[in-house]
């Protein structure tokens, strides 16, 4: 029973999780007259607020001097801190400028792009499957160029910028509170800056568009923490399969705000392109399930032979046992 309730706390979470993500794109909107680097300012200062706050309750601080003396995993940190602000930043530019279709394109195509780093940068090898679907979003994204008249930068770039974290985060190998805390407190002192200076020169909307924008500005923390902490709450309560299959709620999610919400254009070729996409989508799902699936059942029949063998290695020492001495 408490396993199950384990589970069912941990589809709850992920459920939450990419639904806050999904969502997200009515929230930016919001902070408007703000533009997208202010905002991402305060992201990364009000982000750190709130985490310190976790780690506080939590009293998990023990982390801090293990890292201070480990320099690679500070420079990784940097970097992931580097390439996440430029996901941030462009993400939030993007929605504020009428592009939520364009940017839900750069979520669909992330797992391609994390399967193509894959092969590039760390040598794996894929399955034929694997190599059809990323072929598939490969023609999606000419597709998509050709109807846009113009490569999907904004897509790419999200993707490419969030697939790297990704693998950045791999190597450094930390829990996702203390690395959200690690890499915003590399943010913190020139994001500070920036909006000190914002303030000086008069171009700060913080305190110029009165109490409840500010508290709007102060919540991207929270925006930016909840979901990043109920991920982590999944993470461990859910198989990584399910996992995966939840992570595309939020582009799914985001594409459909920007349609039926804010109206963004869909012509016959964007359709094309998409359809493609989500078809390398179904390939990549369909290959993971499989093989989730055959990993699982070798494992069973491995434990299976196991018990077997021990059961007959018990025969004869019960037969030896029961010998007259």
């Amino acid at each position: 029973m408490k396993g199950k309730n384990e589970q069912r706390a941990g589809l709850l979470s992920g459920f939450a999780a990419y639904g806050i993500w999904g969502v997200v794109p009515l929230f930016w909107p919001l902070l408007k007259p703000a533009g997208a680097v202010e905002i991402l300012a305060h992201r990364m200062v009000w982000s750190l607020a709130v985490v310190g706050v976790g780690l506080l309750v939590l009293r998990r601080w023990a982390w801090i001097g293990a890292l201070l003396r480990q320099p690679r995993k500070l420079g990784l940190l940097t970097v992931a801190a580097a390439t996440i602000t430029v996901n941030w930043g462009l993400y939030i530019w993007s929605v504020n400028n009428g592009h939520v279709v364009e940017a839900s394109l750069g979520y669909f195509i992330n797992p391609l792009v994390t399967i193509a780093m894959g092969v590039l940068l760390l040598g794996e090898r894929l399955r034929p499957v694997q190599w059809v679907a990323v072929g598939t979003g490969a023609a999606a994204v000419l597709v998509l160029a050709i109807g846009y008249g113009r490569p999907p930068w904004i897509s790419l770039a999200l993707a490419f910028s969030f697939a790297t974290y990704g693998l950045i985060k791999k190597k450094v190998d930390m829990g996702g509170l203390e690395s959200l805390t690690a890499e915003t407190a590399v943010l913190f002192v020139p994001a500070l800056g920036y909006l000190l200076w914002l303030g000086a020169a008069g171009e700060s909307s913080f305190a110029a568009e009165g109490v409840g924008h500010a508290a709007l500005l102060a919540a991207t923390g929270l925006v930016t923490a909840i979901p990043l902490i109920l991920f982590g709450a999944a993470a461990i309560r859910v198989p990584l399969s399910t996992l995966g299959l939840l992570q595309y709620l939020a582009p799914v999610f985001q594409f459909g705000l920007g349609i039926l919400y804010f109206h963004e254009e869909m012509p016959p070729e964007r359709w094309a392109g998409f359809g493609l996409v989500w078809v390398a989508l179904a390939l990549l799902t369909w290959d993971a399930l499989r093989t989730s699936r055959r990993t699982r059942a070798r494992a069973e029949a491995a434990r299976a032979e196991a018990a077997r063998l021990s059961d007959a290695a018990e025969v004869p020492r019960a037969a030896i046992a029961e010998q007259p001495q």
